[in-house]
């Protein structure tokens, strides 16, 4: 059974690192103060906002120290990632999770971070959060309910979603452990140490800014190694800003998934709010959940 890392109280401290690319500290002002606002103390690790010049938040030596810092302080309840971009898949296996596993906490964060999530519940069993990160906090997104989901879900409250159903819905029922996250990254962590069965499982994609062919190439991936074969359902999240080639590919991203998975008969849900844009639910990975997927309406509840 899957380990899940203790609910937060009011007054519990929550660490923000950038164990990816860069952020500028001004852009982790209103999740800070939110966060505050909410009754959390807030932890501000060195690679937010730090010195450097380059697309990374810092060396891989300084990112995987200051990570490493915050998963091995136990004042610290919950890490929440300020941006994902790319890094994470350079210091994964250099990660040392002797307190961690002793003193399990959230681990928060999507795109990038899909690595450290697929991870650890691969080599730990221990759940995470694939939910909003420190720039969906701003432009008032700390007040949409994808943010509040984050809320919830670090507190305890049991996930109940619902969402419209989409011309390519499948219908049916599913019951299983929720896993997934970014496609390419899922592509990148096929045949590592972080990579994980689906056999059973209740599967969930998205991605953003990906070409066509690109996307297309990396599902054939997932297919060809049999991430879709014994699934108990699919979740197709948002893919946006995907782009085309001058000579144009010939289908919508939706129709090249749906391709795919034609010859199975489990339950799928496209346009699911999980995504790069501010649709963005809070999801457990590795938890169990209901998949409901409707004629007019798709429910996931744990």
């Amino acid at each position: 059974m899957i380990t899940n890392p203790s609910y937060l109280e009011k007054g519990d401290t929550i660490g923000m690192v950038c164990p990816a690319g860069y952020m500028e500290a001004k852009k982790v002002k209103t999740c800070i103060k939110t966060l505050k606002k909410w009754g959390f103390n807030v932890k501000v690790g060195t690679t937010v906002g730090g010195p450097s010049k380059t697309y990374f938040s810092g060396t891989d030596k300084e990112r995987l120290e200051d990570l490493q810092s915050m998963m091995d302080d136990t004042s610290v309840k919950a890490i929440l990632c300020g941006r994902g971009g790319y890094g994470m898949g350079r210091i994964i296996e250099k990660i040392d999770f002797t307190i961690f596993k002793k003193h399990p906490k959230w681990l928060i964060g999507y795109s990038d971070i899909t690595v450290f999530h697929a991870h650890l519940y691969t080599n730990h069993y221990i759940s995470s959060l694939h939910a909003p990160m420190a720039a969906a906090f701003q432009n008032k997104g700390h007040k949409n309910e994808y943010v509040l989901s984050l809320k919830d879900a670090l507190m305890g409250k049991m996930a109940r979603y619902k969402c419209e159903a989409h011309p390519f819905n499948r219908k049916g029922q599913a019951v299983g452990e929720l896993v997934g996250g970014n496609l390419t990254l899922l592509a990148h962590i096929i045949g590592t140490g972080s990579d994980f069965q689906t056999d059973g499982k209740i599967l969930f994609i998205e991605d953003v800014g990906e070409q066509k062919y690109n996307l297309d190439r990396m599902l054939y991936q997932l297919k060809r190694s049999g991430k879709f074969d014994k699934l108990a359902g699919l979740i197709v999240g948002g893919f946006s800003e995907t782009k085309d080639t001058e000579r144009p590919f010939g289908q919508k991203i939706y129709a090249i998934i749906k391709d795919k998975i034609e010859e199975y008969d489990y339950p799928v849900c496209f346009d699911f709010p999980v995504s790069h844009t501010d649709r963005n639910y809070a999801l457990k990975m590795g938890a169990g959940y209901k998949l409901v997927v409707g004629r007019s309406k798709v429910r996931l509840e744990e």
